[in-house]
């Protein structure tokens, strides 16, 4: 009896997946658990395990096909035999052609039509099943998208979503767009973006064509942290076995601003606001397929040790590229860390739906004026992003004082004031 292999839950608003590897052939052996195929979404590459121990039997899913939650990958025979390995075939909207004798030419079967989705001359740009639904219930033509981000450039349902999600005036542009790609001049290379990078760079763009985005700008003087830091720094390790880092203090420095501002801990829906009673505090951190977003929940209940324990887990297989959907989801404020790559300043950008986002910076000595006296201090520039509908010019900058003084003065954060 046969196991099917089946695309598990993909998470919180992710409702396709793109085959990205088979891991494993037709006909190869597999273990219980064993890793067989990845997924790659729009937040992170998933990794479906091998259900039961036996041979593959077949694979129903080729790589580059979209599939939804639920949908059948593959399957797995029991015991040491299995059928004649099934040759992987890619998912498309039209049944596959009969076998013919090989001198004959291929006869396509007739093509029902489906409205807007069959475009004459976009063969090339063949819609997956998921994409071609949503395209024919918004009236747009395979011509308008363009070349898509699926194998052999097929539009996925995420290409749609990104071409609807377009200013008004993208459909003349995008129908303009020549169909052929330019000839590459030496010492140039194409390569087809992620589906990851794909969505960060249209997240990226929502976000600057929605939100009314301001960023104020505030500098922390270090010296009281790092002289905390450092006299604390061994005892600390050797009791919760993991190193002090200056992490801790922003997010716990941007608990007791959030509670103080709540509305940069809000988002805005239609024409409502929503505020949150909790601070899911959302960590940038760099994959090796692009940057993405570990969420610490209810960040506002933590202690330093565990909020130092929680980010460095998240850094370790945000590289491995271990991280789970659901710990991406469902932050309501972040933090991005430019200063761990040298930047000494910058504006960091919203991560909709949130109202904020903290960019830290490098540490850098520099002379500042105390007391009427010049003296060397380590100073680091902090920004605060926000979004102008929701958050007033008062607030996010009275905001980033408190910040500022929590961490100049660490004492506030354990005495709560």
């Amino acid at each position: 009896m046969a196991t099917e292999i089946l695309v598990p839950t993909l998470g919180e608003s992710v409702s396709t997946a793109t085959v990205a590897r088979w891991l494993k052939k037709a006909g190869e052996a597999v273990k219980a658990d064993e890793p067989l195929v990845e997924l790659e979404t729009d937040k992170v590459t998933v990794e479906v395990n091998a259900p039961a121990a036996g041979v593959i039997e077949s694979i129903a899913a080729d790589e580059g096909a979209e599939v939804e939650p639920g949908a059948v990958l593959g399957s797995i025979a029991a015991g040491g035999a299995a059928a004649a390995p099934a040759r992987p075939q890619p998912q498309t909207s039209e049944p596959a052609p009969a076998p013919a004798a090989a001198a004959q030419p291929k006869v396509e079967p007739p093509r029902q039509p489906q409205g807007p989705v069959a475009v004459p001359g976009a063969a090339g740009h063949a819609p997956l099943p998921a994409a071609a639904k949503l395209m024919a219930e918004r009236g747009v033509g395979a011509e308008q998208i363009g070349e898509g981000s699926a194998k052999d450039g097929r539009i996925a349902k995420g290409d749609v979503l990104d071409f609807l999600s377009r200013p008004a005036a993208a459909p003349a542009a995008a129908a303009a767009k020549p169909a052929t790609q330019r000839a590459l001049d030496e010492g140039e290379e194409r390569v087809k973006m992620t589906r990851l990078r794909v969505t960060i760079a249209r997240r990226l763009k929502e976000a600057q064509n929605t939100a009314a985005m301001l960023t104020t700008f505030n500098e922390v003087d270090m010296g009281a942290a790092m002289a905390l830091r450092s006299e604390y720094r061994d005892v600390f390790e050797k009791r919760h076995g993991v190193r002090l880092g200056f992490m801790s203090f922003f997010v716990k420095a941007c608990v007791a601003a959030l509670k103080e501002f709540p509305a940069v801990n809000a988002e805005i829906e239609g024409d409502q606001v929503i505020y949150k009673h909790f601070v899911h505090m959302g960590i940038a951190v760099g994959g090796p397929n692009g940057l993405v977003v570990p969420v610490l929940r209810n960040a506002d209940r933590m202690g330093f040790a565990e909020i130092e324990k929680t980010i460095g887990n998240f850094g370790k297989r945000a590289r491995d590229g271990q991280l789970k959907l659901e710990e991406l989801a469902g932050g309501s404020f972040t933090i991005t860390n430019g200063g761990i790559y040298g930047s000494l300043m910058s504006t960091p950008i919203l991560n909709p739906p949130q109202s904020g986002i903290l960019g830290m910076h490098k540490i850098q000595e520099r002379p500042m004026a105390i007391g009427g006296k010049v003296e060397i201090r380590p100073m680091m520039y902090i920004a605060l992003s926000y979004d102008h509908r929701i958050v007033d010019g008062k607030e996010a900058v009275s905001f980033l004082v408190r910040v500022k003084e929590s961490v100049e003065d660490p004492r506030r954060l354990m005495l709560d004031i």
